[in-house]
């Protein structure tokens, strides 16, 4: 097994709100000795110990080397008004996040984590949430790969580079009625940003 501090991790989704606040802690986390980011642009991560990789998505085949590494997060999301289509934004949330576990498999990382949802079910009427569903059963059906996890966090709160005026509205009532969501529906109350990155790093395996 791959030694704690010997620990390296590869990062898709790292300049979104949950993946740069993942990147920061990785960063400072002295379990890790090489971070990877791959991302669409240069977006000032590189450091030390944390290097950028400009890629093309719609050739990660093609970046197969990259996942040489102990660990795999992805942190990739979008919406529909976001990436223009269903089409397109399944193209994110489904058939990215498989391609990399699928190059996780075919590599050998030793866990993938990635970000699903509250509420993924494969037959929900809901089209975000049947995605998110349908990839957690293709990734859970996936020959080879090792210690696939999801987490599955409700509405996350945060400062998104981009504005959407729905989660801005929920985050500022969320102290109200957070608290009146006990129980089973205690998964439904939004989380921080920084709680899904501390998850993420708690559920992958370090030897």
């Amino acid at each position: 097994m791959t030694p704690a501090k010997l620990c390296s991790a590869l990062v898709l989704g790292a300049t979104g709100l949950v993946g740069s606040t993942l990147v920061a802690k990785l960063k400072n986390d002295p379990r890790y000795r090489q971070i990877t980011c791959l991302v669409r642009a240069s977006a000032g991560l590189a450091s030390a110990n944390c290097r950028e990789v400009i890629t093309d998505f719609s050739r990660l085949q093609h970046y197969g080397e990259y996942f040489q590494v102990s660990h795999v997060y992805v942190c990739l999301g979008t919406t529909i008004k976001q990436a223009g289509s269903k089409k397109a934004s399944r193209d994110v949330d489904f058939e990215l996040v498989y391609q990399a576990a699928q190059l996780a498999a075919m590599h050998q990382a030793l866990s993938f984590v990635w970000i699903s949802s509250v509420g993924a079910d494969a037959r929900s009427r809901s089209f975000y949430l049947r995605t998110k569903g349908e990839l957690e059963e293709a990734i859970f059906a996936l020959d080879g790969l090792n210690r696939p996890a999801p987490v599955r966090p409700s509405l996350l709160l945060g400062e998104r580079k981009e504005f959407r005026l729905a989660e801005r509205l929920a985050a500022m009532f969320a102290p109200i009625y957070s608290p009146l969501l006990r129980g089973r529906l205690a998964k439904y109350r939004p989380v921080g940003a920084e709680t899904v990155a501390e998850q993420m790093i708690g559920l992958q395996h370090f030897g």
